[in-house]
């Protein structure tokens, strides 16, 4: 009897008249910034809901210490302090050389853990949430060691070089916006058979359900919006991700001089709540667990990302604006949403103001999506399907 690879332990078929077992998901995530986790925890308990075994595994709990703090503080620090530099070595990455080799490098330091994990959970399929454990799944699957299908799920509106890999089932992606994107700029991959697949946004629920007129006017007594400068004024929510990242100082200003009370997100970095504390007609708060109130709260949506916040906003139906982006990824997401999501990308303050009018104007648009789980569940039963043909 030939043995099983790693990476897959063959399970017994059911008994005649029992039902099948159900199916088995790996997910895997990076604990950089709030994004990657919150789409693979929301993933995760849709295919629960739906009877399947889900585990979620944070690649950086797989990696040696320093590579940790490379990519967890050394990101957050880039994006702070040398913006240009991140900048080229994004660049760096679309060109495939040699950051994009040590790149490589450093995403092989988790295969340890990565068999370790699929050996534990026995999973049907595996799913990525983050672009560095998506190159360790292509690695692992070229070498023989994954036996499963794996699927990456892109929380950027922008496909990138990390995001990507030959050896995926398909590349799930919220919107078609993302999808032509993908497409247009990697048609190799849809000739190869792996597909820029439009699965939807992994947002919770409770981000497309419109808060109660009491509920909203609470909220808005508790932030202060009833009264002097802010009274009568619309709102837009300034987002930061959850490590506060950006110009955003600058941007609270600039939404203020055009006439919104800028609702500032600050995460976890307490030192910009309260440097945009001290912006005049300016809110700014914390970590905040009720983003979907907020987001009913608010007319319009600034960001400077195009991550997890654009995502929740999409289903919320609330109107967006980028602003004075985030290099990397920050600059090639707002480029896709500006030309092919309808969020305007405005380079000047008067520009701003002009496009927090007219999306303000625009009102609320929301609407039906795929689930992601879905997707997911498909593949799963087809890996179940060749397993059995295989036996």
């Amino acid at each position: 009897m030939t043995a099983a690879p790693t990476g897959l332990l063959p399970t017994a078929p059911p008994a005649a008249g029992s039902a099948p077992p159900a199916p088995r998901v790996l997910v895997l995530t990076g604990s950089v910034g709030a994004g990657h986790d919150g789409a693979a925890a929301e993933l995760a308990a849709r295919l629960r809901a739906a009877g399947a075994v889900a585990e979620v595994r944070d690649l950086l709990d797989g990696l040696p210490r320093a590579a940790q703090l490379l990519l967890r503080d050394g990101y957050a620090v880039a994006v702070a302090r040398t913006p240009h530099l991140f900048e080229a070595v994004f660049r760096g990455m679309e060109r495939r050389g040699l950051v994009w080799r040590v790149e490589q490098e450093v995403c092989a330091l988790g295969a340890g853990a990565l068999q370790g994990w699929l050996e534990e959970v026995r999973p049907d399929v595996v799913v990525s949430t983050y672009p560095l454990s998506s190159q360790l799944l292509g690695q692992e699957a070229e070498a023989g060691r994954l036996a499963v299908p794996f699927l990456t799920y892109c929380t950027d509106p922008a496909v990138h070089a990390s995001w990507l890999h030959p050896r995926a089932a398909a590349h799930l992606v919220v919107t078609e916006a993302t999808a032509g994107q993908g497409r247009a700029a990697y048609p190799e991959l849809e000739a190869a058979g792996v597909p820029f697949e439009v699965a939807g946004p992994l947002v919770p629920a409770r981000f497309a359900e419109r808060s109660a007129l009491p509920e909203l006017v609470a909220l808005r007594t508790s932030l202060g919006l009833h009264r002097g400068e802010h009274r009568g004024r619309p709102v837009a929510l300034l987002v930061t991700g959850s490590l506060g990242m950006g110009a955003v100082v600058p941007s609270a200003r600039d939404v203020v001089a055009a006439g919104f009370t800028p609702l500032v997100l600050c995460g976890r970095n307490d030192a910009l709540r309260r440097r945009a504390a001290a912006v005049p007609g300016a809110v700014a708060l914390g970590w905040r667990r009720d983003v979907h109130d907020l987001m009913q709260l608010a007319d319009v949506l600034v960001h400077n990302a195009g991550g997890l916040a654009v995502t929740e906003a999409l289903v919320a139906g609330l109107p967006a604006v980028t602003y004075r982006s985030i290099p990397g990824h920050g600059r090639a997401n707002a480029a896709v949403l500006a030309e092919r999501g309808g969020v305007p990308w405005p380079a000047t303050p008067g520009q701003l103001a002009a496009a927090l009018r007219e999306q303000h104007a625009r009102g609320r648009l929301q609407r039906d999506w795929p689930d992601a789980a879905r997707s997911v569940l498909a593949r799963a039963g087809s890996s179940r399907l060749t397993a059995s043909a295989a036996r």
